[in-house]
């Protein structure tokens, strides 16, 4: 796959093996998340704006990490429980 985007004005060929619709949905919403930094930012300087916007992702998926970590012990718990559940509902097979 050969996808050209557009990241700031900028145009830029990614090669690889995923799908062009994901890349190119990616760069969208990198490009509009730049965009948002440099509107909070007074510096044009945009290696700055690409640093901030990084941090802000890099904490987002900081975020989204410790949800989901959190939520699968919770499945796990959950999942334990009904185990035990249907253990004791089930009847002991009769020896002989």
């Amino acid at each position: 796959m050969h996808v050209t985007v557009t990241i700031r004005g900028r145009q830029y060929t990614v090669k690889g093996e995923g799908s062009s619709d994901d890349v190119e949905a990616v760069a969208r919403d990198l490009d509009t998340r730049l965009e948002e930094v440099a509107g909070r930012t007074r510096t044009f300087d945009e290696y700055t704006v690409a640093l901030l916007t990084a941090l802000n992702l890099a904490s987002e998926l900081r975020r989204l990490r410790k949800t989901v970590v959190a939520r699968l012990g919770e499945l796990d718990r959950d999942a334990a429980s009904l185990s035990a559940m249907i253990e004791s509902i089930i009847p002991e097979p009769e020896d002989g």
